[in-house]
């Protein structure tokens, strides 16, 4: 050894008091951000634990209003031995359809193309058979090919609904159908229609909380079933109807837009205490 003492290799008592002190107070500290941080995490605790004691009520609103827009398609079928000539008059008698629907103030944004097809038509052939004994069905022909286009139209002017039915119908319409009425702007009246079941919801918390001699607290859910949109129906008896002829259409349809009912169903959650 070099005489050195361990006293005087870990310092004076002066020293190692110095150095304890710093220690302690470097632990305090480190305590003392450790119990903040703590606290400041409190509000976070628990937070994502569903309340215990809680009341659930339900809330509806219903609003009328009068459509504004008529939404209707129109199918165009053709068949030929080829591609070629069922696309030509199919396509005469779209482009002749549309002309049409612009001429009575449609505008091109409100008229488009919901389906295009062109496809092979096949057939059985017939065969003989003796009397009385079963008979397998015939070799399967082609027997030409079909092109079908529909188109899907709204109409902004409701009044001219009918009148436009019976317009395309004598153009070479195969099919009218899907005629349906609707509001244009439904999102205002949607939020409408959803402030109205929230109050009628809040309303009938506010009664329950009184009668059951408690607090409500806050809003721990909620959910809502929406708007149901008018059914669509075809022009005509009951279903898809295809347009039968250009004479049963020369009289424009009478159609009431009446009114469509828009409701909306929402269910809170409350916590009380």
């Amino acid at each position: 050894m070099d005489g050195q003492s361990i006293s005087d290799k870990l310092g004076s008592p002066q020293t190692m008091r110095s150095v304890g002190s710093v220690a302690l107070g470097l632990l305090a500290l480190f305590l003392l951000a450790a119990t903040l941080y703590a606290f400041q995490s409190m509000r976070f605790i628990g937070s994502g634990v569903s309340a215990t004691n809680t009341i659930t009520v339900s809330g509806e609103g219903e609003i009328f209003a009068v459509p504004d827009i008529a939404t209707f398609s129109v199918t165009i079928e053709e068949r030929a031995d080829t591609v070629e000539a069922a696309q030509e008059t199919a396509t005469e008698k779209s482009n002749d359809i549309i002309a049409y629907l612009k001429e009575q103030g449609i505008d091109e944004k409100d008229i488009r193309t919901a389906d295009y097809s062109a496809y092979p038509r096949y057939e059985y052939s017939e065969r003989i058979c003796a009397s009385n004994m079963y008979c397998p069905p015939g070799d399967q022909v082609l027997a030409g090919y079909t092109v079908s286009q529909t188109l899907s139209v709204k109409v902004r002017d409701t009044d001219k609904a009918g009148g436009v039915l019976s317009g395309v119908g004598s153009r070479g319409a195969s099919q009218v159908s899907g005629l349906s009425f609707t509001i244009d702007d439904e999102d205002e009246l949607n939020l409408e229609v959803r402030g109205m079941a929230i109050d009628d919801a809040r309303t009938k918390a506010a009664e329950l909380a009184k009668q059951l001699n408690v607090r409500l607290i806050r809003v721990v859910g909620f959910s809502e079933n929406g708007s149901y949109p008018p059914m669509p129906y075809a022009y005509g008896m009951g279903g898809d109807v295809a347009v039968r002829s250009e004479a049963a259409l020369k009289v424009a349809p009478d159609i009431p837009t009446g009114e469509n009912k828009i409701i909306s169903s929402v269910t809170i959650t409350y916590e009380i205490r």
